[in-house]
């Protein structure tokens, strides 16, 4: 694929014996809104760290911006929000990201723009630890956000969310990469999926489709993509 931001080869990826990630091979296009969807436990969050660098691989390769995944080169140009993000309670949201833009070495004035971008202003100043469930993932969303991250990886990040700061989010997905960035945002929600420019469908440590969704929906002759999934499920239990 021209221009990609990410490429994976012949990736596999062990836990315990058991082999988590099989032989998973993609690409993901600069400036895109690619959905990483599958099912709780088939792999997705490992192939997240595979790409931010922070996962040990058995077999193949990862390739961020042009460099090895997890180089020193490629700090502060990959924001990255985890499903379980550290916690400090006893700062407030504001206190939280100012920390984190030093660290990063954002600029100061990154803080209130990003607190707008995921509509935290009226929590601001509230202590995490007081926050709801999904008032922290927008938190933790916001810390990805700081700096100007080339490529954004975000596991799950609607988790909690009520269906409008869900849209609200996706929106906010869409301006993002319609200004460059590119985005790989993995959920469990297949009507998630129609957000998405391409579709990266997992299932048991196997990528089951790698295309956009109706290119899939015309593959597969399904209407619509949960169906599409459950057609590449079935077409594979066959094999």
């Amino acid at each position: 694929m021209a221009d990609s931001v990410v490429s994976v080869a012949g990736l596999r990826v062990r836990h315990g014996g058991r082999e988590v990630l099989r032989g998973i091979d993609c690409e993901i296009a600069r400036g895109s809104v690619t959905g990483l969807l599958g099912p709780s436990g088939c792999g997705k969050t490992t192939l997240l760290r595979a790409i931010v660098g922070v996962q040990m691989l058995t077999t193949g390769t990862v390739t961020v911006l042009g460099e090895p995944a997890g180089s020193r080169e490629l700090r502060g140009r990959i924001g990255y929000a985890t499903q379980n993000p550290a916690e400090y309670p006893d700062l407030t949201v504001a206190e939280a990201l100012r920390y984190f833009a030093a660290v990063l070495r954002a600029p100061k004035s990154d803080v209130d723009r990003v607190v707008a971008e995921v509509a935290l202003g009226d929590h601001a100043d509230a202590l995490i630890g007081t926050l709801s469930g999904g008032e922290r993932s927008r938190a933790n969303l916001a810390v990805a956000l700081l700096g100007a991250p080339e490529l954004l990886v975000l596991d799950e990040p609607t988790v909690g969310l009520d269906p409008l700061l869900r849209d609200e989010l996706w929106t906010l997905f869409g301006r993002l990469a319609a200004r460059g960035t590119t985005l790989l945002v993995s959920s469990h929600v297949l009507d998630e999926a129609s957000r998405c420019e391409r579709l990266l469908l997992m299932r048991e440590g196997a990528l089951l489709a790698h295309d956009e969704p109706d290119e899939l929906l015309r593959r597969t002759g399904t209407p619509d993509l949960e169906q599409a999934f459950l057609f590449l499920v079935r077409q594979g239990a066959s094999r």
